[in-house]
């Protein structure tokens, strides 16, 4: 990453990062396919200090909790969805080696990933919701007589795959036991998409990553081999609101929208106030789950689904012909809303929508 000056934000409501968002808003609208991964943007956020919200303070972090990691994300996902998903997975992997027993590989990667210095994601998805209804596993691992582990196979949803310097990567024995790795992208047998041309968020590089014979050594072992490695608890992502997080920042962009298009055509003035509630009062739940309230997470999923799908929906209304012109914000953020439907979404969730969509009662 390159490195850039910005102010180290100190809470949420620092004007640091107002005035961070600002710039990654301006950057987002030149962004189109893989070739723009948005690496200033990234830098950017590593010298105001975004990369150590998620760390406890003695592994370098600022040990941000839960509340103002969810209001940093909604400000960061209102300006740039982009560069906020990718550090979502950033974050994911860090969180991964911080918590695992492991020390040897924080030691190796937490500095330099923090600082900006090196960059890390995940491989995880075909454990989670992609591609969980194959009969084989797609990444399978297998003991080496000597120790050590070789994986085979291939993680099929990687952000910043061909930027990555580690990569947090799950695979799965013959025995069901599942093991959780920090791959380093420069072994031999490691391959890298450069990134698919998606619907949206092109620019986040996301691609497969192929592990052909890949030796995998006791000091990058994270967790495992156990039943269920992703629910062991290392580094595990709270509540499972990060997703409807980006969906409520989203609404709120297209909100924005409205209102400023509002101050010079009054029919969109009740509209923006409508929507505006309705965004106000999802955030509130998000932000009361956040602070340990109760919320059930897949009802917060579907209304924050349906929410960015309107909120963006009306904008596109609103700005008319010229919404639909390439280029213009309204028309990315539509493609953006889609991508929620498919980005970690819960068989519940989706057949709710399906449901919703074709009228049935779910």
């Amino acid at each position: 990453m390159h490195k850039t000056e910005h102010d180290v934000i100190t809470s949420p409501d620092d004007v640091a990062l107002d005035r961070l968002c600002q710039s990654l808003k301006e950057a987002a609208d030149r962004r189109h396919g893989p070739d723009d991964w948005p690496a200033d943007s990234l830098a950017a956020c590593a010298a105001a200090g975004v990369f150590r919200w998620f760390l406890p303070e003695s592994l370098g972090g600022l040990g941000w909790d839960d509340l103002k990691q969810t209001k940093g994300y909604l400000k960061l996902a209102a300006a740039d969805l982009t560069t906020t998903f990718v550090i979502t997975q950033f974050s994911g992997a860090c969180r991964r080696i911080a918590g695992s027993e492991n020390r040897v590989v924080g030691e190796r990667w937490l500095a330099p990933l923090i600082a900006g210095d090196a960059f890390a994601t995940v491989g995880i998805s075909h454990l989670t919701t992609s591609r969980r209804h194959l009969e084989n596993p797609v990444l399978g691992v297998a003991a080496e007589p000597d120790g050590g582990f070789r994986m085979n196979g291939a993680a099929p949803w990687v952000t910043g795959a061909a930027h990555a310097d580690v990569i947090v990567v799950a695979g799965t024995m013959e025995d069901g036991r599942e093991l959780l790795a920090a791959v380093p992208t420069d072994l031999p047998g490691v391959g890298c998409g450069g990134g698919a041309e998606l619907v949206a968020l092109s620019a986040s590089c996301t691609d497969q990553v192929t592990l052909d014979d890949v030796l995998i050594t006791a000091e990058m072992v994270l967790a495992g081999p156990i039943a269920d490695v992703m629910r062991s608890g290392v580094g595990a992502s709270t509540g499972g609101f990060q997703t409807s997080t980006l969906a409520i920042g989203l609404a709120r962009s297209a909100v924005d929208y409205l209102f400023h298009e509002s101050t010079r055509r009054d029919e969109l003035v009740m509209v923006a106030e409508r929507l505006a509630v309705q965004v106000d009062e999802l955030e509130q739940r998000l932000l009361t789950a956040a602070s340990g309230g109760p919320c059930d997470a897949g009802e917060l999923r579907a209304d924050a689904n349906r929410l960015v799908m309107r909120t963006t929906q009306a904008a596109m209304t609103a700005a008319k012909g010229a919404g639909f012109v390439e280029g213009h914000p309204v028309g990315r953020w539509c493609r953006e809303a889609l991508f929620f439907l498919v980005w970690s979404c819960p068989q519940p969730v989706a057949s709710a929508q399906l449901c919703e969509l074709a009228g049935i009662a779910s």
